[in-house]
């Protein structure tokens, strides 16, 4: 088999067992391991029976370590990189590293393994193949709200926090109402469960049930978008300044739709 100098390692996000063979040999075999907290990789460590040496190496160093990282390579160690759980630069560290390593001419592989996106999306019957994801969402509602604006006419999959996901569907729930969505957890696990219905409904599940671990979750596309296009364009003119008449005359004419129609819309604003 191929040697390289660095290898980035998927590890389970849950079930010990999804660790493969190969992720284990990799492990074993190289000089040095890039983690982004050595506690919790020194448990699925010891579970392997591996003794290679760690180093921390997380958002808050990452571009520090480089250098260090860059030299151990350059004096002929191999390096593996991980993240707590999952894929690597799948809304984990790793990016900065690999662009560096790559302007260097340093020769990469990646590892097939556990990642949570496509464990969760395998699992959700989607009405088509495309599909957007945000990673983890932006922190402020308005961004939030003209992301899920943005995206109807997409499926849009995220992860998002247990303790922020029913604050998250009840934003949708203002701007999309009548939209579906996917809520998986504790994926891979002894109590994994995806739940799929309209947000409103949703919402209620897990205002009765304990949300625990990280969630992924998948927005469907609307079957119609007309109307939150129309909305998405009104409220854009309305951030401009733009009055009420002043909007219905702009949108009627760029767009041919009724002009009294988007005039009683935006005084709904």
């Amino acid at each position: 088999m191929k040697e390289f100098d660095f290898y980035i390692v998927p590890t389970p996000i849950g079930n010990l067992g999804d660790m493969t063979s190969r992720a284990v040999e990799v492990l074993k075999s190289v000089d040095l391991i890039a983690c982004e907290d050595s506690r919790v990789t020194q448990k699925l460590l010891n579970h392997f029976d591996i003794h290679t040496k760690c180093v921390s190496y997380h958002k808050f160093n990452e571009r520090e370590r480089v250098d260090f990282i860059l030299s151990e390579i350059s004096s002929g160690k191999r390096v593996a990189l991980v993240s707590d759980a999952g894929t690597p630069l799948f809304c984990d560290p790793g990016a900065v590293l690999v662009k560096e390593l790559r302007k260097n001419g340093i020769s990469i592989t990646a590892l097939a393994g556990a990642n949570a996106l496509a464990t969760f999306l395998s699992q959700v019957s989607r009405s088509g193949e495309d599909f957007y994801f945000a990673g983890f969402l932006p922190k402020s509602q308005s961004q939030i709200e003209d992301l899920f604006k943005k995206y109807a006419d997409t499926d849009l999959a995220f992860y998002e926090s247990p303790n922020r996901i029913l604050k998250t569907l009840e934003i949708l729930r203002g701007v999309r109402p009548q939209a579906k969505v996917a809520v998986g957890r504790e994926l891979t696990k002894v109590f994994e469960e995806i739940v799929v219905d309209d947000v409103e409904n949703v919402i209620k599940y897990f205002e009765e049930n304990i949300l625990k671990g990280e969630i992924a979750a998948l927005v469907f596309r609307d079957e119609n978008t007309g109307d939150i296009e129309l909305d998405g364009k009104i409220d854009a003119l309305l951030k401009k300044g733009f009055k009420a008449k002043e909007i219905a005359t702009i949108l009627s004419e760029l767009y041919a739709v009724n002009k009294n129609e988007v005039y009683k819309r935006v005084l709904q604003k």
